[in-house]
């Protein structure tokens, strides 16, 4: 069978390039083209544009390069049609993927999606178009399913892929194996993952720097994104003595003492790895936003430990809270209290529970040809 992915971030090329890799194992006339990354190129996937190209993110960026993502639109569509595959398998990413869904299902093209957009946690009206483009919705979060039921809508859920990516990825190092191979010092590490956008890049980890630096007694490794250059970091890192990684994200999480992390699906992935963390998240509008997202739309946790716990397990810093002062705070509770430290571990025990078992890709994958055949 032919499959088209869209996957539009770094998370989205992960997970998709996972299930691209059991796709093939189960189906082994497959053929697979798509907008995504590396990763999805590797597991045989013909990458038609990368993810870089496409990540915009606020009001603001996206009006300044409306014109690319209209041609991104366009070039989607063209090699969509030219392609004519079986099925339309959309990763995340909303803001894009549900136009291409419209799109899909116009001209006669079957649309899955993996990974659901978090309608949950806001623009709940999204849900018109999802019942309206997507033949099938397939879910990694166990409260999904009871959230589209309200809406009539029946989905799939898989289990959680991140499980299968941390199995898979997180390499079985020493701490001294791993601070040998990166060059680093014989210190504890504080992890500051900023996300892989250049605006949140950007927005959180000057503040993030700034925080962590007064820790003295650890050294800062940062986790660079694969789109972003390394002189673009080494412009930020003016006066901080900060190590930079790439490719390595599962392995800074399971050698350091605390992450600060930006929200998504690093968060997750910190809970699995059980490393402490605290989420951070900061965009245009400062306390205007927080407040409109509280009281209008009523935007409560984040962070996917707290989601799928119902709980604050972990720290969140949104918006004007997201601040040098409050990030050193939580920085000092999580090094400095061993209850505090303690708890939010035990938390992370209660996460793998609720998460199950690994094994999402191969029953995704399985689930996609059966519904396709």
């Amino acid at each position: 069978m032919k499959y088209y992915f869209i996957a539009g971030e770094a998370s989205g090329d992960l997970h998709a390039s996972n299930l691209i890799h059991e796709l093939v194992k189960q189906d082994t006339k497959a053929q697979i083209r798509g907008l995504g990354g590396e990763l999805m190129e590797q597991e045989g996937m013909q990458l038609v544009k990368h993810y870089r190209d496409m990540a915009f993110m606020g009001f603001i960026p996206v009006l300044l390069n409306l014109r690319k993502i209209k041609k991104n639109f366009n070039l989607s569509e063209q090699d969509l049609l030219a392609f004519k595959p079986d099925v339309l398998i959309l990763v995340d990413y909303p803001g894009f993927n549900l136009r291409m869904a419209e799109f899909a299902k116009r001209n006669g093209i079957k649309v899955f999606y993996y990974i659901s957009p978090k309608i949950w946690a806001w623009k709940k009206g999204r849900i018109k178009k999802i019942k309206a483009y997507v033949d099938e919705m397939f879910t990694i979060l166990p409260f999904e399913t009871e959230f589209y039921k309200q809406f009539n809508f029946d989905v799939t859920y898989v289990g959680n892929p991140v499980l299968d990516a941390v199995q898979l990825k997180l390499r079985n190092i020493s701490t001294p194996e791993f601070l040998n191979e990166n060059k680093l010092e014989e210190k504890p590490v504080i992890g500051l993952l900023p996300g892989s956008r250049m605006q949140e890049i950007k927005s959180l980890l000057p503040r993030m720097l700034k925080a962590a630096s007064e820790f003295e007694s650890h050294q800062l490794v940062i986790t660079a994104a694969p789109n972003i250059s390394e002189e673009t970091y080494k412009n930020m890192l003016h006066g901080y003595d900060a190590k930079l990684v790439y490719g390595k994200t599962y392995d800074v999480l399971q050698h350091a003492d605390v992450a600060v992390l930006a929200s998504g699906t690093v968060s997750l992935e910190a809970g699995v790895i059980k490393c402490p963390q605290i989420v951070c998240y900061r965009m245009g509008g400062g306390m205007l936003v927080y407040f409109i997202g509280k009281l209008i739309f009523g935007i409560g946790k984040v962070s996917l430990v707290n989601l799928i716990l119902n709980r604050y397990a972990v720290p969140e810093l949104l918006q004007h809270h997201c601040s040098v002062k409050n990030i050193r705070k939580e920085l000092m509770h999580i090094i400095k209290d061993q209850d505090y430290l303690t708890k939010m571990k035990h938390s992370y025990q209660e996460l793998h529970e609720k998460l199950g078992e690994s094994g999402a890709s191969k029953r995704a994958a399985q689930a996609i040809i059966n519904k396709l055949r």
